[in-house]
């Protein structure tokens, strides 16, 4: 598998993205689509990897694993989904955050299926995924809640919850975090008639039936999570549903989690397992699963 070329490449990339932003102030890390000659690299050597090492024949957790590595140590960066003026697609394959990196893994894993795709299929589904109904309205159209975006997209087909099938309880918790703490969220500061939409999708997500994995049970599930799975860590921060989200991978039989790092700076694979993550953290609570269909 040729993937030390790309992880260089993007390296590369990283550094002349930095070296731009330092001089144009952050600008050039808000990518609207492939706008930047950058991206279009990255995604054109991605695509040339995936036909040239056969990523169609792959099973989907084998996919998903093969694309999730080919960004690891791109770096870490967030906030890159906030733009000035009104919400638009935004592309940035240089620079990645948790929800970023594992949306860009779904997308890539899934056109990959067809051994030709193209940059048109990447970003229709990028805003299927990424957006309600899968269309970009305004910023209360992203799905900001992590729960409601697993929610949304199995309602679309493309991933399925199966974290009570595994052994999930009922995850009881009200979520109102984005509605408690508009100053957090510069688009709901600029425009306060958004938050109605807000508090329309958190009632949604309290009246739904939602079920999660706690911290000291996760070890015993390990071995009903596939590689490939989608991670949702959830926590114990009033108000919120998910802190942070990566995807399973197994190492010498233990359930580890590949993820863009904010500790680590970039997207690396966990050095404990991720039930030892948990365990270590006072805000963790537990995880909810999502398999990709």
């Amino acid at each position: 598998m040729k993937l030390l070329s790309l992880q260089l490449l993007i390296l590369l990339f990283a550094l002349v993205a930095c070296k731009g932003k330092a001089v144009q102030k952050n600008e050039d890390s808000k990518v609207v689509q492939f706008t930047d000659t950058l991206d279009q690299s990255i995604f054109n050597s991605i695509k040339d990897l995936a036909r040239e090492n056969s990523f169609s024949q792959l099973e989907n957790a084998d996919r998903i694993l093969e694309v999730g590595k080919l960004f690891l140590q791109t770096p870490y960066i967030g906030g890159t989904l906030e733009t000035e003026g009104g919400e638009r697609l935004v592309v940035n394959l240089r620079e990645l955050d948790c929800t970023t990196y594992l949306e860009n893994v779904v997308v890539l894993s899934s056109i990959s299926k067809q051994n030709e795709f193209s940059e048109n299929d990447f970003l229709k589904m990028l805003e299927e995924l990424r957006y309600r109904k899968g269309k970009i309205k305004d910023y209360t159209s992203r799905l900001h809640y992590f729960s409601d975006w697993i929610y949304e997209n199995e309602q679309k087909g493309i991933v399925k919850n199966v974290s009570s099938e595994i052994g999930g309880v009922e995850y009881k918790k009200e979520i109102n975090f984005m509605s408690k703490h508009v100053d957090s969220y510069s688009a709901l500061k600029a425009d306060s008639s958004l938050i109605v939409s807000i508090q329309d999708t958190e009632n949604a997500i309290n009246g739904r039936d939602l079920f999660y994995i706690p911290e000291d049970n996760v070890q015993n599930v390990e071995n009903k999570i596939h590689n490939g799975d989608l991670i949702a860590i959830t926590t114990k921060i009033k108000g919120l549903d998910i802190s942070h989200v990566g995807i399973a991978i197994h190492v010498n039989d233990r359930l580890h989690l590949m993820h863009a790092s904010s500790l680590a700076k970039e997207v690396v694979i966990s050095d404990i397992p991720l039930a030892d993550i948990l365990k270590e953290s006072k805000l963790q609570s537990g995880i909810m699963v999502a398999r990709v269909q």
